[in-house]
């Protein structure tokens, strides 16, 4: 059977005793009607996974224990995607979980020229990003940014293979899975709705970016998203 996973935010120094939070403490005494003796594993998202034992079945201050620690590697391909702000925010979040579950490395909220929202909570956005990683039992947490103007993002020194996924007709798009090279980091930027301005476009070419197609049909903003993580992911 496959033991409970639960997020620590600290790094473990020590393998004589963890006191855990009051919210993971609640939900493993409560909730799962866990008990001393009993082993669970923890992740501080970084990589470690820890099998741990209760030690003190405290409900608000739960004591473990650790057993044993392994250290998983970073994925083999490092994805980033940079992506517009859009204006309902549950589809956002939406985004956010199931790129995290697909395994992408970072993500980087983009304001750009037709962004309609800009209001973001990092502490709720993270939270999702670790329920999603808890879910789909990884130990690598996605890097989450601060949202950042596309002008001053696309000027940052990113050594990685960088394409810009847009609308906009011409004949120079080129199929992001032909187009991924050997790099092992890349970086996609996905548009808002409305997509990426003219004017946008023509700087990130200048910038070294490769403007790169998802398919034949217009997407939302997080489905074109979804899309690019599930593709470079697997390459």
């Amino acid at each position: 059977m496959t033991l409970p996973i639960f997020y620590i935010e600290e790094s473990v120094t020590s393998h004589d005793g963890i006191v855990l939070n009051e919210a993971t403490s609640k939900h493993i005494i409560q909730v799962l009607r866990m008990q001393k003796g009993e082993k669970l594993q923890l992740t501080d998202g970084l990589g470690n996974l820890h099998t741990a034992e209760i030690t003190n079945d405290n409900r608000k201050k739960c004591l473990v224990k650790i057993i044993e620690t392994v250290k998983h590697p970073k994925p083999a391909s490092n994805v980033s995607i940079a992506i517009s702000l859009i204006k309902n925010n549950s589809r956002f979040e939406w985004f956010l979980e199931k790129a995290t579950e697909i395994g992408v490395s970072e993500i980087i909220p983009l304001i750009c020229e037709r962004t309609e929202k800009q209001n973001f909570r990092l502490d709720r956005m993270k939270t999702i990003l670790v329920s999603a990683m808890l879910q789909s039992q990884q130990t690598w947490l996605p890097v989450l940014y601060e949202p950042i103007k596309f002008t001053q993002f696309i000027t940052s020194a990113i050594d990685a293979k960088k394409m810009i996924a847009h609308c906009e007709e011409g004949e120079n798009k080129r199929s992001l899975v032909s187009e991924t090279g050997t790099k092992k980091n890349k970086l996609i930027l996905i548009g808002p709705e409305g997509d990426f301005s003219t004017t946008e476009i023509e700087a990130a070419l200048a910038n070294n970016f490769t403007a790169v197609e998802l398919g034949e049909t217009r997407l939302r903003t997080e489905t074109a998203g979804i899309v690019a993580a599930s593709l470079l992911c697997n390459l």
